[in-house]
């Protein structure tokens, strides 16, 4: 897995980076200060951050460093300079790129992704002006070790359909998260690179509190250079 990709735009680049441990631990509590150098080793730009809360609303940032603070779980810009960020110790973070420069980041754990996070990502890149749009997903749990209550996972084969219905190491009923981004993003007709994926319950390289209980935090990160 490479620890930093690069996507060509009409103006530019975009970087994405998926941290593990070796970048150090990013659960901030909320609060920016304590991460700001492991950020800025990544990106040396002000950078964006919310309160993640497991829903569906979106941020759009309009200057770097904007929108800190605020209860969601999405960020969108469309300008160079803006460094985004989403913490992550199991759930989905999913990063979005598209040509005309658009960039966002989501956290879809899954109550976010019922509630429909990722194709309210994709509507607020598409009202930025992004045509072309396509999401990378970042380390998550998989099916193998994500049990799941029988009722929740009835709800969520209703919204994402059977294909996130698995099953553990254990043959007990799991989520398959992965299924769920795929057929999730699947509605707004956007395909999903899995190159950047591993499962963080199976792999200690990343946190995971599901699986080992810890309150360590990985971070997505992604931002436009310009030409």
């Amino acid at each position: 897995m490479r620890a930093q990709r690069s996507f060509p735009t009409d103006g530019g680049r975009a970087r994405l980076v998926f941290t593990n441990r070796d970048h150090g631990d990013f659960a901030g509590g909320g609060d920016p200060g304590r991460c700001d150098r492991e950020v800025r080793a990544l990106a040396d730009l002000p950078w964006s951050w919310v309160r993640q809360v497991h829903g569906d609303a979106v941020v759009v940032v309009t200057e770097p460093g904007g929108g800190c603070g605020r209860e969601a779980d999405a960020l969108v810009a469309s300008i160079p300079g803006a460094l985004l960020t989403m913490r992550g110790a199991d759930c989905p973070l999913v990063a979005f790129v598209s040509k005309q420069g658009v960039v966002a980041l989501a956290h879809a754990g899954w109550r976010g992704l019922l509630a429909g996070v990722l194709p309210r990502t994709v509507a607020a890149m598409r009202d930025c002006g992004a045509t072309e749009v396509s999401a990378v997903l970042g380390p998550c749990i998989s099916a193998a070790r994500y049990e799941f209550g029988e009722d929740d996972l009835a709800q969520a084969v209703a919204v994402l359909g059977v294909g996130v219905q698995g099953r553990t190491e254990r043959d007990r009923p799991a989520l398959d998260l992965v299924a769920g981004v795929i057929a999730s993003l699947a509605t707004s007709g956007v395909t999903v690179d899995l190159q950047s994926h591993r499962c963080t319950a199976g792999d200690e390289s990343w946190y995971s509190h599901r699986t080992r209980g810890e309150r360590g935090r990985h971070l997505a990160a992604i931002w436009m250079e310009g030409a």
